[in-house]
């Protein structure tokens, strides 16, 4: 019995001393409750503590900067053009019995930073044109031709304002409220800007059209230059035929004259030989095997063929 008596002793401490004992990390500070209400204070240095077992309970927070990442939201600008606004912010707890009688724990301060970052950011981006939100300064950039037929004057409005203030105007409005619940914020950025899709769409059609304009005045200054490059070659090529066709008839005239000349030295050499060497040289050449010749009885020709007189 007594055996028995030491185990239960035993197992009661050490479940005593499990649920009084607990340790707190580096990244940590711990908030004691005691039926719901905090005691004892901030527990933030790093090692093991102990607390009223079974009746206390521990409250972990998170020492270090946070992430905050918030949903995209349809804002309208000044000028009236809807578009998608995502921001991101940096924030810490830093009250955490604050912090933990606000909001209790860290998805109720995310809750809270969604209410208060999403309506700064909205009455920020409703006080200013699109031109301020997109642009951060008035830094000189080259206009290319296609940003000059789809909105040139409005991307080279001057910007008095720009991004970066009307983000930090955000970072000190929001960080002003959100100090009542213990959170510190440290900074507010624009993750994304887009055009809702139904602007979007027509700034689809802006750009498709424009781009077409381009690519029709491309096309017929290329047809043209290419009207033009024919025209020069069917003109090289005819400049270059009359001379080799001017060439051609004088090495021809050349070549006939030197002809004639040969005919006539042969001629005046032997004539009756020359007279019989072009009636061969012409029978040679209009005849075939299968020709019918009819001369008449006076025929040089038939002199010829058959031996008599003349030369043979």
């Amino acid at each position: 019995m007594s055996r028995t008596l030491v185990v239960l002793a035993a197992i009661l401490g050490i479940l005593v001393f499990w649920s009084a004992a607990y340790t707190v990390s580096e990244t940590e500070q711990v908030i004691l409750t005691q039926f719901g209400k905090p005691v004892g204070g901030l527990v933030s240095t790093a090692g093991l503590h102990f607390k009223v077992p079974f009746i206390q309970t521990v409250h972990r927070f998170d020492k270090r900067w946070l992430e905050f990442d918030g949903d995209a939201n349809e804002i309208p600008t000044k000028d009236k053009k809807y578009i998608w606004v995502d921001t991101y912010a940096r924030w810490r707890i830093a009250d955490p019995l604050l912090f933990f009688q606000a909001v209790r724990d860290e998805r109720g301060g995310q809750s809270r930073l969604d209410d208060i970052v999403d309506g700064e950011t909205r009455n920020a981006i409703a006080s200013y044109d699109l031109i301020e939100v997109v642009r951060s300064s008035n830094r000189a950039f080259e206009i290319t031709e296609e940003l000059a037929g789809i909105g040139a004057a409005e991307a080279m409005a001057k910007v008095t304002t720009g991004r970066e203030t009307i983000s930090q105007k955000i970072l000190e409005k929001a960080a002003a409220i959100t100090v009542q619940f213990g959170i510190e914020l440290k900074d507010v950025r624009f993750k994304r800007l887009n055009y809702v899709d139904t602007v979007q769409q027509k700034v689809f059609e802006r750009m498709i059209s424009e781009r077409r304009r381009i690519a029709d005045r491309s096309r017929s200054e290329g047809q043209g230059r290419a009207a033009e490059i024919r025209g020069q070659k069917e003109r090289d090529v005819l400049a270059a035929s009359s001379v080799g066709y001017r060439t051609a008839q004088e090495l021809k005239g050349a070549a006939d004259a030197k002809s004639t000349a040969i005919y006539s030295r042969a001629y005046g050499k032997d004539p009756e030989f020359y007279q019989f060497w072009k009636t061969m040289e012409t029978l040679h050449t209009s005849l075939d095997d299968k020709a019918l010749l009819i001369l008449s009885t006076d025929s040089d020709l038939l002199r010829y063929l058959k031996g008599s007189g003349g030369r043979p």
